[in-house]
C-alpha cells in the first residue's frame, strides 16, 4: 500500500518522498552503524573480560531502549495494535537475544558466525508458513542467499586464527537462536503489513515491555542473576559499556525494523547476512592483512549472490511472492474468506 510507506520515518528523517533505493541506503547505514558498534562491544565484554551473561546483558540494555524510545516522544497512547499482539513476538525476539548472547560462552566466535550466516534461509523458508504472509520466493532468490551464506562461510574459516570451536551446548543455543530469528523476523514483517500504522517505535517499546519478563526466569534458574550481578558491581564500567553498546543498538534495531517494513523479512535477513562479510573485509582493509585464494573465493560467492539478489524481478512472477498489503485491494472481491483467513495472525 501506498499509505504504508508514506508513514514510514526514520529518526525524523522523511522515508516517504524518497527513491526505493535511497530508503534501502538510509537503513542499511544505520544498522551497519549500530551492530558494528555492537560487535565491538561484544568482543572487548565477552572475549577481553570473559563475561559471558547473555541473559542479563540483554536485560539491562532492555531499560536503556525503553529511556531512548520515551526521549523519541513515543507513549503507550499512540499504540494502534493490542497487547496480546506482541506476546509471541517478545517471547520469539527475548530468546534469540539471550541464546546468540549465551552461546558465546560455549562457542568460539568463528563457530557462532558459520551458524548466523546461515539465517537468511531458515527466514525465507518460514515465510511461507506465517498467516498474514503466506511468501512464495522465486529460485533465483534461494540461489542468491545459498551462495551468500556458503561465501561467508568460506570468507571467515579463512579470516579465523582458530578453527571452529563446537559444544554441544552452544550449538543447541545457537540453533535455538536460529530458528527464533526465522520466526521474528516474518512475525514482524507480518504486524507491518496487516497494519501499516504500526511504527517502528512501537514495535519496539512493545516487544521490549512485553520480553523482559521472559528473560528473568532463565537468568534465576541458570543462577546467571547472581553471578552477573556480583561480576558486574565489582566492574561497574561494565555498564558504561553496556549502555553505550545498547544506544547503539538502538539505531541498529530501529533501522531494522524499517528495512522489515519496506522490503521484508528476507530481504533484510540479506542485509544483515552481508553486513557480516562487510564488517571482516573492513577489517582487511584498515589492518592490512593478506588475502588468500580462500578469501578471494568466499568473496566472489558473496558478490555473486548480491547480485542476483539485484536482478529486477520478472514482470510476470508469481503473486504468491508479492506482500498481503499490496494485493489485498485486488483479491478481497475474488477471495475475500482466504483474505480474512490471512489476517489472523496471532
Amino acid at each position: 500500500m501506498k499509505n504504508e510507506e508514506q508513514a514510514r520515518f526514520l529518526f525524523g528523517i522523511s522515508l516517504s518522498d524518497l527513491p526505493k533505493w535511497k530508503r534501502f541506503l538510509i537503513c542499511s547505514s544505520g544498522f551497519f552503524f549500530g551492530y558494528l558498534v555492537n560487535g565491538v562491544c561484544e568482543e572487548y565484554v565477552y572475549n577481553r573480560l570473559q563475561f559471558s551473561y547473555g541473559w542479563y546483558f540483554t536485560f539491562v540494555q532492555g531499560f536503556v531502549y525503553l529511556f531512548l524510545i520515551y526521549l523519541q516522544g513515543f507513549t503507550p497512547k499512540q499504540m494502534v495494535n493490542p497487547w496480546k499482539t506482541y506476546v509471541k513476538l517478545s517471547a520469539v525476539l527475548m530468546g534469540s537475544h539471550g541464546l546468540t548472547k549465551g552461546s558465546l560462552a560455549f562457542l568460539n566466535y568463528p563457530a557462532q558466525l558459520m551458524f548466523k550466516s546461515t539465517k537468511v534461509l531458515p527466514v525465507m523458508v518460514m515465510g511461507a508458513f506465517i498467516p498474514g504472509l503466506r511468501r512464495k520466493y522465486p529460485a533465483h532468490e534461494y540461489i542468491s542467499a545459498i551462495l551468500l551464506v556458503v561465501g561467508l562461510i568460506l570468507f571467515t574459516l579463512a579470516d579465523a586464527q582458530t578453527s571452529p570451536n563446537f559444544s554441544v551446548v552452544g550449538v543447541v543455543m545457537v540453533t535455538g537462536a536460529l530458528v527464533m530469528d526465522s520466526f521474528l523476523g516474518n512475525l514482524q514483517e507480518a504486524i507491518f503489513t496487516l497494519n501499516p500504522e504500526t511504527t517502528q517505535m512501537e514495535m519496539l517499546f512493545c516487544s521490549t515491555v512485553v520480553g523482559l519478563p521472559f528473560l528473568i526466569p532463565p537468568m534465576v534458574l541458570t543462577g546467571e542473576l547472581f553471578k552477573a550481578w556480583n561480576s558486574c558491581s565489582q566492574h561497574l564500567y561494565v555498564y558504561g559499556v553496556l549502555v553505550f553498546e545498547a544506544m547503539a543498538t538502538f539505531i541498529g534495531q530501529v533501522s531494522v525494523l524499517s528495512l522489515i517494513a519496506i522490503f521484508g523479512a528476507a530481504t533484510t535477513a540479506m542485509v544483515t547476512t552481508a553486513r557480516k562479510a562487510v564488517t571482516l573485509l573492513l577489517s582487511y582493509l584498515i589492518f592490512t592483512k593478506p588475502l588468500t585464494e580462500q578469501h578471494g573465493t568466499g568473496l566472489l560467492l558473496i558478490a555473486m549472490g548480491i547480485t542476483l539478489k539485484l536482478l529486477p524481478m520478472p514482470v510476470d512472477s508469481k503473486p504468491g511472492y508479492k506482500r498481503v498489503s499490496s494485493s489485498v485491494a485486488s483479491e478481497e472481491t475474488r477471495n475475500g474468506p482466504e483474505v480474512e483467513e490471512k489476517n489472523n495472525l496471532v
